[in-house]
């Protein structure tokens, strides 16, 4: 079971902008082409380790890292965010109907 402590800090965010040299440099480590589009990158300790192409799914990530918690951690939100926000309030409605009558 991996262990986490303070010093471990973890951000998934949308790629912006000041990204593209770390997109890079990740996509050179991992021998792939640079992700393009809508991307999500996943911070470890305020360093871009993984990114995710929102539009195909691709992923590159640094191969020197363990970084396959970090893709999984990509790859849900990329999945939450392809699900519609009025399908996650009621989801989420719902659960807290079933909550308060229990």
């Amino acid at each position: 079971m991996p262990m986490t402590t303070s010093a471990d800090t973890v951000t998934i965010r949308p790629a912006g902008p000041s990204d593209g040299a770390a997109l890079d440099r990740l996509a050179a480590l991992d021998s792939s082409m640079p992700l393009r589009g809508d991307i999500l990158v996943a911070e470890s300790d305020g360093r871009v380790a993984a990114a995710l192409s929102l539009r195909t799914g691709r992923v590159v990530s640094d191969p020197f890292l363990p970084t396959a918690d970090l893709v999984a951690l990509l790859r849900a939100r990329a999945d939450r965010l392809r699900v519609p926000r009025a399908a996650r309030i009621a989801t989420w409605a719902g659960r807290r109907r079933r909550a308060l009558t229990v």
